[in-house]
């Protein structure tokens, strides 16, 4: 097979995979960083990613149809077809890479630093290419922009490899991005005769490479959350390999019986230039660096090194009149600079705020709430603790104390944010969430994210708390965050189940009814169980469509088994937010009629923890169902004098109660069930008793007067199939 081809099938291959991964993150409505919330600001930098991914999608397709037109081109144009590849390429990575999420600049002199590092790097890798690329037939002019090209490229390919930021998706796409060009660079600058194919195989390796990395790195930008994480620069390799590479090109040029030309010393010496700047500027910086004190003196704020210069500040109104104005650090940026700038050992803890106003302010009524909570704040912490404003997100600070004063402030910082705001003449209130990390010798983003994942914790369990981060929580996060993403779609794509547990009479052990149990089969999760996956559900306002296929689904089936004069019923669980929806009634009867199943046959089961906070809505809706026939029931029924008390108001036919009840409390004292069947008795209500899992439970649920059980002890839930089969055990039912 001819060079060129190998070429155009393997840059074609590379590059459909790579095309179709990025074409999924461009289009899918589903992708983890599409937000729709927010303001315009806030919807246009969510959709930056989806930009990029749209952008290096068009990029990949450029390099492979690049890769493929080079054989069908004359020899003498296909330098001209590589160049133009090249150039669009290069165009559409550029803006790609520019719309991936950035991250806070560093100060201006470590970014100096960084760019001289790069430039001796860069410089070196150009000589090395200068001297190994093909010269025979190519213009000097362009063997020396292909250097250039290819040693720059290759430096940064380096710089990423070895930078702190190395394992986040945004350098995997720079590092694809930067071998893609390697490999159209070197294509273009190919002489045209026939050498160039068989030198061509060469850029196969960095033209594959490079696409996939370009849709791997894309995958991992949607899924990432948070501040990406850091690691620790390697130092070593940037010295190594370039000096390798001079070394290894230097030694083929003398073995070829070549000395170096005029470009190559040039080169060389112009390595040395951004070298010696360096030195000077780093002994520049030590000079005028001030010496430690001998012991430290207390200051009465933080001192200005501690604050980047380009930070933004705001001031602060002062705690007391007449004294002085402190300025407030603002943003992020600020408050890493401030974490990286605590002296060792590492002590003390980092809050971050987030403030909920109940109403929704403008702009400008938000800022002066945000400015006021900075003052209740500063009133309140040490005088060694640093605040911060979060421009917008709420504040952060940084404390000394420990772990059981920092829990101690967050709580204090709750109970002040928590008071009034008067701003414009209107009284605001809000609903803090405080997330709390410990101090550490890691990186300060390390911190930063994990204060963050407390406080969406704090948050997602209702606000007014204060959450301490530890694994588990982020385990706990990055969970539900999955489940968020799964969870939409999960009907359409025919991913719910419902397996069927039988409810026995406990006197004979016959079966008359089954409970609908739903399962989750995700394809990613695994089996999620609906204590997991119902309060996803609630937040994303979805509960109807889970529980309108459920009552189909749970109907159905129970159709299919009353063939052949078996009579049992089917229970169903209703949340609260479901059961409150006005035409819940109605079209659970439309459910019944469509299947032909008697309205005694089905029994909508409610939990009883749940009904407090809708009781009046729920009793007209349960009475609703009863006026139709439907049988009602109250599950995890617990025996206190609140729930006994209002039995007489709820309209149900069946009580449900767990194992707990038929245990005696204390020695010579009846179990409550005894007490739960009596009242239940008076009043015209059956008892099942659930979760039974042992004979021993059993039998007291039976001596307690229990009509009906159900449990691991009686039957296990099992799919459809499995429970048809069980009931086969017992001749026609008709209870």
């Amino acid at each position: 097979m001819p060079a060129l081809a190998v070429v155009a099938l393997a840059g074609a291959a590379g590059s459909t995979l790579a095309g179709v991964r990025l074409s999924r993150l461009a289009i899918d409505p589903d992708a983890q960083f599409t937000n729709l919330t927010g303001g315009r600001l806030a919807r246009r930098r969510a959709a930056r990613p989806r930009r990029a991914a749209a952008l290096l999608h068009a990029a990949v397709v450029t390099a492979g149809l690049t890769a493929a037109v080079l054989p069908l081109a004359s020899p003498g144009y296909r330098p001209a077809v590589a160049a133009t590849g090249l150039a669009g390429t290069t165009v559409l990575l550029g803006a790609g890479l520019f719309s991936l999420p950035r991250r806070p600049r560093p100060p201006t002199p470590v970014r100096l630093r960084r760019l001289l590092d790069g430039a001796v790097a860069g410089l070196c890798l150009v000589f090395v290419a200068w001297l190994l690329l093909p010269y025979a037939g190519v213009p000097a002019a362009g063997r020396l922009a292909a250097a250039v090209g290819i040693g720059l490229l290759a430096g940064d390919v380096l710089t990423v490899l070895t930078g702190a930021h190395r394992h986040t998706g945004a350098a995997r796409c720079r590092v694809g991005a930067a071998l893609t060009m390697i490999a159209l660079v070197w294509l273009a600058a190919l002489p045209a005769g026939p050498t160039a194919g068989l030198a061509a195989l060469l850029a196969v390796p960095a033209l594959v490479v490079g696409v996939l990395l370009i849709a791997d790195g894309m995958r991992h930008v949607a899924q990432a959350a948070g501040d990406p994480p850091r690691a620790a620069t390697l130092i070593w390799p940037r010295t190594l390999v370039p000096a390798a590479g001079v070394v290894v090109a230097t030694v083929h040029q003398l073995q070829a019986g070549l000395l170096l030309d005029r470009v190559a010393v040039s080169l060389a010496l112009a390595a040395v230039v951004p070298l010696v700047v360096r030195e000077l500027l780093s002994g520049d910086a030590e000079r005028h660096s001030p010496p430690e004190p001998a012991a430290p003196t207390p200051e009465p704020a933080a001192p200005p090194q501690a604050m980047p210069p380009a930070a933004a500040q705001e001031t602060s109104p002062s705690d007391q009149a007449g004294a002085v104005v402190r300025p407030v650090p603002a943003g992020r940026a600020a408050l890493l600079w401030a974490l990286a700038a605590r002296p060792t050992p590492v002590t003390g803890a980092l809050l971050v705020v987030d403030l909920h106003l109940t109403e929704l302010p403008g702009v400008a009524a938000r800022d002066d709430v945000t400015a006021e909570a900075v003052r209740r704040t500063r009133a309140l912490v040490a005088e060694g603790d640093e605040v911060f404003d979060l421009a917008g997100s709420g504040l952060a600070v940084i404390t000394t104390a420990g772990p059981v004063l920092a829990y101690a402030l967050g709580a204090r910082l709750l109970t002040v944010l928590d008071r009034p705001y008067e701003v414009s003449g209107a009284v605001l209130r809000s609903r803090a969430s405080v997330g709390l990390a410990e101090l550490n010798p890691g990186p300060p983003e390390d911190v930063l994210r994990q204060a963050d994942l407390a406080r969406r914790r704090a948050a997602q369990l209702g606000r007014d708390r204060v959450e301490w981060y530890d694994a588990y929580l982020e385990e706990q996060l990055v969970r539900r965050l999955e489940l968020e993403r799964e969870l939409p779609g999960a009907v359409a794509r025919g991913e719910l189940d419902l397996v069927y547990q039988p409810v026995l009479g406990l006197a004979d052990r016959w079966p008359v009814g089954t409970e609908a149990l739903l399962r989750w089969r995700s394809p990613v999760l695994g089996t999620v169980f609906p204590a997991e996956l119902l309060p996803v559900a609630e937040d994303l306002d979805i509960v109807g469509e889970l529980g309108t296929w459920v009552l189909d689904r749970a109907c159905r089936q129970l159709a299919d088994w009353s063939t052949g004069g078996r009579r049992l019923w089917m229970a169903v669980n209703a949340s609260v937010r479901e059961l409150t929806s006005p035409d819940f009634v109605p079209r659970t009867v439309a459910v019944l009629d469509a299947y032909g199943i008697g309205t005694d046959q089905l029994v909508v089961e409610v939990s009883e923890p749940r009904v407090g906070a809708e009781l009046p809505t729920v009793v007209a809706r349960l009475a609703g169902l009863r006026s139709m026939g439907i049988r009602t029931a109250l599950d995890d029924f617990r025996a206190e004098h609140a729930s006994l008390a209002q039995l007489r108001r709820l309209p149900i036919d069946l009580l449900k109660v767990g194992p707990e009840l038929t245990v005696a409390r204390d020695a010579g004292h009846r179990p409550l069930l005894d007490v739960v069947v009596t009242v239940a008795d008076r009043i015209g209500l059956e008892v099942v008793a659930e979760e039974l899992e042992s004979a021993h439970q059993v039998e007291g649920a039976l001596r307690a007067g229990c009509r009906y059980g159900q449990g691991y002890e009686l039957a296990r839930p099992a799919t459809a199939e499995r429970v048809e089969a069980y009931f086969e055990e017992f001749p026609t039912t008709s209870r």
